[in-house]
């Protein structure tokens, strides 16, 4: 959406001079996008150790969904709201299907 010739993205960004942040927006684009991977590499790793490990128990399986929790939260701060809707769910309801909850 364009307000006044301004996007969205413009419109957000009011901490730096327009000329620095086009300059360094590709850069932070890469170094998002990578995180973002690496979230979703460790999120599915957290999983299939979960599904597939016999020997893992309740509380160790809670103990790495836990750390899952806080390794993206160091990475992506003020962030928790969006690690409850899109990766919780999937945790629980692997928990609940792997040890027989509820």
């Amino acid at each position: 959406m364009n307000v006044e010739g301004r996007s969205e993205q413009d419109l957000g960004d009011t901490r730096q001079p327009r000329e620095l942040s086009e300059s360094q927006q590709p850069s932070e684009r890469e170094e998002e996008a990578r995180k973002i991977r690496r979230l979703q590499v460790m999120i599915s790793m957290v999983m299939s150790v979960i599904g597939q490990d016999p020997n893992l128990t309740i509380e160790e399986a809670s103990e790495l969904a836990a750390g899952a929790k806080r390794a993206a939260l160091a990475m992506f701060p003020d962030k928790e709201l969006a690690f409850d809707i899109l990766y919780k769910p999937r945790l629980q309801r692997l928990m609940n299907e792997r040890f027989r909850l509820q």
